[in-house]
């Protein structure tokens, strides 16, 4: 008697621990599978999301998960999957693969929902669902990127347990956003940026004393930003202004001095930011403040000049500042810049009519700086001098400026310094550079180069030195003759080459079998488009990795080889053949 009590005891302890550590297999309740079919049925799954949501057990659906304990569904994660193709000028989003329809009310079966994921879809210029107030033990919603209009259904503020709400980048999402948010006191993660919200930004947002992270941004508000939001203690990244907002920040700055918790603050398109400098002097007291943009605020060299370094200084937290679109016209803002902050990593000055006069030196005494952005302004060939002995700058963007001198020239005048061992990207694309290509081997560790849209000529010399480690490489839309050197071949890291709009005439051949060295292994991506470039297709298979090919517009003829049959890594091919 007490051995089978023993045992009894033991069977049942190890069926508790099963359970509790996930071990146990517990099959979903008959009802809530029937609801999620429902909600399969009015889903259109063009790429298979759905595909395994037909045996039995719904718990081992994909995008399901269920209780341990009670086998309820709590969370639903489904959200669409998208690459970023290989690119040197930008990056873009192609979907991959996505649901599409109207998310059912069958949903509302699921009253243990914890978790519902369902971003990065298309449903179809939609509302959201005023059903979804109903799933009252919802912890984290997030519909971003979703195509969903509308605006926001009050019913939502029902979910009082909600810490996670993410509704951004659905561009059609409209209105007011409704006080009644204000109610969802447990929140801590709010997103609504990339919409088209109007009227004013609630008070009651000012309620949501957990929040960490608040994104306003990209909208259409107007009016002040409400005082409320310095009660907001707990408040680590807030995002306010965009392109067609009309916000502005009340006279007193005594709400911004609240948010001692802050680590990233970006006001855009604040109109009257620049009326007063008090604002400026509360943000630069922010104790723990990492990331600063003030974007399109109206700044300008005589806002500086209201500041005296003696006095002011940003704190030494500080480590990206982005500065873009205003109106700055000297470079004494480098001299400013470098007397009041002391640890930027990151400078962003893009878009300002910043200029030099001649043979002006602004030397930037900053000794942690690794991205500086000073594109679309107004910077000559000769200003990199100034730029040659920052030792620690890893990328440059200088594309959109009035850069008209030889690009050998160009490159000497930073070359001679230790800049030229540190650069790992650098940007001169649409400028007005003259000149043949020259050998770029002294900048060692460059692994990103662009070139693009400028007045390049000639053939590019054989021989012509790579950095060893290059990895993307774009002298598109010049206007370059001949071919491409066995040199471009030897680059064993090189993923992307962008020759096309040029005037390229070489044998096709001959151009595969320049790149026929290591390269080929390394390739994703090669652009030959607008060309002159003459022959018969050759053999595709060489390249391993290739993903996308761009022959079009040339003097291409023949058949598709069958080896393009042997690149299963190809995504993208485009080809005009000449008959």
């Amino acid at each position: 008697m007490k051995n089978l009590k023993v045992k009894m005891f033991m069977f049942v302890m190890s069926v508790v621990l099963q359970v509790a550590y996930g071990q146990h297999h517990i099959r979903c309740l008959p009802k809530e599978r029937d609801a999620l079919l429902q909600f399969k049925a009015a889903i259109v799954d063009d790429y298979g999301m759905l595909s395994s949501w037909i045996t039995p057990d719904c718990c081992q659906w994909e995008g399901i998960r269920c209780s341990n304990l009670t086998a309820h569904i709590i969370s639903l994660h489904l959200p669409g999957q998208y690459n970023e193709p290989l690119s040197l000028g930008g990056y873009y989003e192609v979907a991959q693969r996505y649901i599409s329809g109207e998310i059912h009310k069958s949903l509302m079966e699921f009253r243990h929902l914890q978790y519902l994921n369902l971003s990065f879809n298309d449903f179809g210029d939609t509302n959201i669902p005023e059903f979804l107030g109903s799933l009252t033990n919802l912890r984290y919603l997030d519909l971003s990127s979703s195509y969903l209009s509308g605006q926001i259904p009050t019913q939502i503020s029902s979910l009082s347990h909600l810490k996670y709400l993410n509704l951004a980048d659905n561009n059609y999402l409209n209105g007011s956003i409704p006080r009644e948010l204000g109610n969802l006191y447990r929140l801590e993660y709010l997103d609504l940026s990339y919409n088209s919200f109007e009227g004013s930004v609630p008070s009651q947002i000012g309620n949501h004393s957990r929040l960490r992270y608040l994104d306003l941004s990209y909208n259409s508000f107007e009016g002040y930003i409400p005082f409320q939001l310095g009660n907001l203690s707990n408040l680590n990244k807030l995002y306010l202004g965009g392109d067609d907002s009309a916000l502005k920040i009340v006279s007193s700055d005594q709400w911004l001095s609240n948010l001692n918790s802050l680590t990233h603050l970006s006001f855009i398109s604040i109109s009257n930011f620049n009326t007063s400098p008090s604002w400026l002097r509360t943000i630069a007291k922010l104790p723990i403040l990492r990331e600063l943009s003030l974007i399109e605020c109206g700044l300008s060299d005589h806002f500086l000049l209201s500041f005296n370094p003696s006095n002011f200084n940003f704190s030494t937290s500080l480590s990206v500042l982005r500065l873009s679109e205003n109106s700055f016209t000297k470079p004494m803002i480098f001299q400013w810049l470098s007397n009041t902050t002391s640890n930027l990593v990151e400078l962003d000055l893009s878009s300002n009519l910043l200029e030099c006069t001649k043979s002006y030196y602004f030397g930037l005494t900053m000794n942690l700086l690794e991205r500086l952005d000073l594109s679309d302004n107004g910077f000559k060939g000769e200003d990199l001098k100034s730029l040659m002995n920052i030792c620690t700058l890893r990328s440059l963007y200088i594309s959109e400026n009035n850069m008209i001198e030889n690009l050998s020239s160009i490159l000497h005048n930073f070359s001679s310094g230790c800049v030229r061992y540190s650069l790992q990207e650098l940007s001169l694309a649409y400028n007005q550079i003259r000149g043949s290509v020259p050998d770029f081997s002294a900048f060692s560790n460059l692994k990103k180069l662009d070139l693009f849209d400028n007045q390049l000529s000639g053939k590019i010399p054989e021989g012509t030195g790579l950095p060893s480690h290059l990895e993307q490489l774009s002298i598109g839309s010049n206007s370059l003759e001949g071919g491409v050197p066995k040199s471009f071949g030897s680059i064993c890291t090189l993923e992307l080459l962008d020759l096309s709009n040029n005037k390229l005439s070489e044998d096709l051949t001959v151009i595969f079998n320049h790149l026929s060295g290591c390269s080929r292994y390394s390739l994703r991506e090669l652009n030959l488009g607008q060309n002159k470039i003459n022959g018969t297709l050759p053999d595709f298979s060489i390249f391993a990795k290739l993903e996308t090919l761009d022959l079009s517009i040339n003097q291409i003829s023949g058949t598709l080889p069958n080896t393009l049959k042997l690149l299963p890594s190809l995504k993208n091919c485009t080809l005009i053949i000449t008959s």
